[in-house]
């Protein structure tokens, strides 16, 4: 998870930082989307350094993808600790009800063939993904599947909402780093995030 979040965030920087930056590669990407109040351009690894534009477009993809899976695992697991349980059975000898409040236990709880499953079913979303990859305006545009007038818009108002879906990723990302790590110390009980119900 901290590589995922060092490799997502490796491509913008604190506003201070810019200064200190003499690559003109670096400098040439200060501008784009991502590299926004409060931070600005953020590389502290160089990660960008002699990095193409395609290449550059390549890691905003990877960091969007991350962030909205970050978002999901977030939101599933504040869900999940609020007490809310699919209906049914997960397998033929354990029941949703029944599976821990916690991800990382609610894991070890999950039967191997049901393992097996979600990785299969993880691998056709990112084959089917990929083949859509460059069909909309940007690496992550997937409106060229589902379209909710976002073509219908300006670009002002699309750069503000990818904006905001890259800053939401980006907490998303921390978000679900904190929950993971307050419950491997054991002390998740102590985040007043919702009534937990653990």
């Amino acid at each position: 998870v901290f590589a995922t979040l060092l490799a997502s965030a490796a491509a913008f920087a604190p506003s201070s930082q810019k200064a200190a930056s003499s690559s003109s590669a670096l400098q040439a990407f200060e501008n784009e989307l991502g590299a926004q109040a409060p931070l600005g351009f953020f590389d502290p690894l160089g990660v960008t350094k002699g990095c193409s534009p395609q290449r550059f477009e390549e890691l905003q993809y990877l960091e969007l993808k991350h962030g909205r899976i970050a978002m999901l695992a977030f939101l599933g697991n504040i869900a999940v600790l609020g007490g809310l349980r699919f209906p049914g059975m997960l397998s033929s000898e354990v029941a949703f009800a029944d599976m821990p409040s916690k991800g990382i236990e609610a894991i070890k709880a999950v039967p191997v063939s049901g393992l097996w499953q979600i990785v299969g079913f993880l691998f056709l979303l990112e084959v089917g993904m990929t083949s859509k990859l460059k069909e909309g305006e940007f690496l992550g545009d997937f409106t060229t599947v589902v379209d909710f007038g976002w073509d219908k818009k300006s670009d002002d108002w699309k750069k503000s909402k990818r904006s905001v879906e890259i800053n939401n990723g980006r907490a998303a990302m921390m978000g679900i780093t904190g929950l993971v790590v307050h419950e491997s110390i054991g002390n998740l009980g102590s985040m007043p995030i919702v009534s937990l119900n653990l």
